[in-house]
């Protein structure tokens, strides 16, 4: 495929709720363009989108995949994305860089919670978006209820088509621009553009006219001419259309029968004729290496190179490939980049323009366009690539905070290095997992998007680097604190011949106020304790305090005073003192009646309205406390504080309550006392632990 000029290109995410049919609609649409000869199947795996192994076998899509087609002389960039939310990065990433966002909707099942969730993704971006309507060969598909429902939803969505003879056997659609009858082939091709029926005539009209009244809305000069001639001309209605859709007053509604091949030519002329490319856009923003000032790049292949990579993976046959996305200027084989992310200088070598698992090789990618490197030193997911005299930054992609945490344990001993090497390279791929050893636990946490989410993460570990982990519940950070003040001596004294060993402190003990930590005083007067060891009596408490006292977990809001003591002139010694210090501070502790504190997180959940008795129910079974509730569009927002205790593995009992239609998302409150049925469990677990010497 020849370079295209960027007024020549179109770069389209398609997103959607899981099995709205982008997989299939990105075939159906490569088949359009001649890119492939057949269209394959999600069932035979046999896709040019979802193609590496784990998408086969689940059948799903993973992994947001380019794929690149020409309709006239258009150059159409396609962006095909998960739908399952687990993999939310991966559309976030793919919207980061698109021009334009095609919003798949489920004939039979209208607006999903996926749905509203990736729309406002796109809206956080401003992408122009269109509704395709999906599956209209489907059964029960009601396509007038499904747009209005549009409508309540996302004010501005407006159909320009729509099905006339929906169920089994689908193939005619009315297009409201040309106002013709089109009728498809069983092989998706274009069997006849006829007159609309007489049946379908005043439905059609009333349609059109809808959309010419929504076209000169988003206009003045328009709305003028509306009234000036009762309405608008072809002319006018499609330089109307194609200006409110690129400032996004309008969302277009289209519809078709991916499957079939039914509709989605039209989708391709809506594309290049209608939809917004490179130069349409805003201007991109970026501010330069170490310099906090914006300015604009224009879309202009002449000027200083800014590219963005948006997504890296890892390809058995070439190795490492960047996805990137050029801003401004023209990437070519040959040149030396700088990735000002990370501010270290990149040679570029072979280029790839992209279609799934099909890879071309060309010189040049320019701005507006997209491509794939290979073999680059240290450059991933996010990073900018830019001319080494201007050092452009570009914005990186705004991955989702994780809503899940596992432990990772190895499952052969020695195997750790393994562990964390791989997670490091995983990670820098794609930056929606973390991961972080947290020493207080003794454990190595990973965070994700959902539980399938982590497992393919885990599947990749074993595939690629050869180590297989066993994963565990993440243990709680428990904190242990007190109720009320008590005091008392903490004294060490050995004596086995020579020199002895001896420390003497009296303390005392107070809570303090919840998120406070500790305070230590020193309230030693006449020398009893010399001032050279009070750093050892607080460093005995500290140390204590770390290990914990009647659960061996951390304690928290304690003021400690030493107010009194003893010291031998030749026996005592900065080790007896951090050993008394050390000893009173847990006899004292169990005398000032000692409480365990549990954390409690901000847990907001987002389902449709007829799941929301469930989910509360669960919410409550699980101590949770319902703050309220919020109405948004179709959904229901319940805001709770939930103990971190009760949230392992959530995602899929919510999954389950709602046909996997619920959403959460969840954020650390605050510490609050547990239950005392709890705290009893806690402390028979440790006190058993610490007898089997563990």
């Amino acid at each position: 495929m020849k370079e295209a000029h960027p007024d020549k290109i179109r770069n389209v995410a398609l997103i959607s709720h899981q099995s709205a049919g982008k997989t299939t609609l990105t075939e159906s649409l490569l088949h359009q363009m001649g890119v492939i000869t057949r269209m394959g199947s999600i069932e035979e795996g046999n896709t040019a989108s979802d193609y590496q192994s784990e998408e086969i076998s689940r059948q799903m899509s993973i992994s947001t995949i380019l794929v690149v087609g020409k309709h006239k002389d258009i150059k159409v960039n396609l962006l095909d994305t998960p739908g399952f939310t687990d993999f939310s990065g991966e559309v976030k990433s793919a919207i980061r860089v698109a021009d334009i966002t095609g919003v798949l909707i489920h004939a039979a099942a209208g607006i999903e919670v996926g749905t509203d969730m990736f729309w406002r993704f796109a809206e956080e971006r401003s992408l122009p978006r269109f509704f395709f309507i999906n599956h209209c060969d489907r059964e029960n598909v009601d396509f007038d209820q499904v747009v209005q429902s549009l409508a309540d939803a996302y004010s501005g969505a407006v159909p320009i088509q729509f099905p006339v003879n929906v169920g089994d056997g689908f193939n005619q659609i009315i297009d409201l621009i040309s106002m013709k009858l089109i009728t498809w082939n069983p092989d998706g091709g274009i069997k006849s553009t006829a007159d609309i029926p007489g049946e379908h005539k005043d439905k059609a009209d009333e349609m059109r006219q809808n959309l010419i009244e929504s076209v000169a809305e988003t206009d003045d000069e328009l709305m003028e001419k509306f009234f000036e001639n009762d309405g608008l001309t072809q002319e006018e209605l499609l330089i109307g259309l194609k200006k409110g859709f690129q400032k996004g007053a309008i969302y277009p509604v289209l519809c078709g029968a991916a499957k079939q091949e039914v509709g989605t030519s039209l989708l391709l002329d809506f594309l290049t004729d209608i939809a917004t490319s490179p130069v349409d856009m805003p201007t991109a923003i970026a501010s330069k290496e170490n310099v906090e000032k914006e300015l604009e790049i224009p879309c202009d292949p002449t000027a200083a190179t800014a590219s963005l990579v948006f997504k890296t993976i890892s390809d058995k046959h070439v190795g490492d490939l960047a996805f990137f996305r050029v801003y401004q200027g023209t990437v070519s084989s040959g040149d030396d980049l700088r990735n000002t992310t990370r501010m270290k200088a990149e040679k570029i070598g072979q280029i790839y323009t992209i279609s799934g698992k099909n890879r071309t090789s060309v010189d040049t990618v320019p701005a507006g366009d997209m491509g794939a490197l290979v073999k680059l030193k240290d450059t991933h997911t996010g990073d900018t690539l830019s001319n080494p005299k201007e050092r452009y930054l570009l914005e990186g992609v705004d991955f989702p905070d994780p809503v899940i945490t596992i432990a990772m344990e190895p499952r052969e001993k020695g195997d750790d290095e393994k562990i964390g090497n791989a997670l490091h390279v995983l990670v820098e791929e794609n930056p929606s997992y973390h991961f972080k050893y947290d020493p207080e636990l003794r454990q190595l946490l990973v965070s994700g998007q959902g539980e399938l989410h982590l497992d393919v993460l885990i599947d990749r570990m074993k595939e690629r680097f050869s180590v297989e982990i066993n994963q565990v519940e993440p243990r709680i950070p428990y904190r242990e604190t007190i109720r009320t003040s008590a005091e008392g001596q903490g004294k060490y004294k050995k004596q086995s011949g020579g020199r002895g060993q001896y420390g003497d402190c009296w303390i005392r003990l107070e809570p303090l106020p919840r998120g406070d930590e500790f305070e230590f005083v020193d309230a030693i007067v006449g020398g009893v304790i010399p001032s050279k060891f009070i750093p050892a009596v607080e460093k005995g408490v500290r140390g204590t305090m770390g290990d914990g006292v009647i659960a061996g977990y951390k304690v928290v809001d304690v003021k400690v005073t030493c107010y009194d003591g003893s010291y031998h002139t030749v026996d005592s010694s900065e080790n007896a003192f951090k050993v008394a210090g050390s000893l009173g501070f847990k006899k004292v502790f169990r005398e000032a009646k000692p409480v365990m504190l549990e954390p409690i997180n901000d847990v907001e959940v987002r389902v449709p309205e007829e799941f929301m008795g469930d989910v509360m129910g669960d919410i409550s079974s699980r101590r949770g406390k319902i703050l309220g509730m919020d109405a948004e569009g179709r959904f229901q927002v319940i805001r709770a504080k939930v103990p971190l205790a009760e949230l392992y593995k959530y995602t899929s009992t919510l999954r389950s309550l709602t046909g996997g239609r619920g959403l959460y998302k969840s954020s650390f409150s605050h510490y609050e006392q547990v239950p005392g049925d709890i705290q009893v469990k806690l402390v028979t677990e440790y006190e058993e632990r610490r007898a089997e010497g563990n």
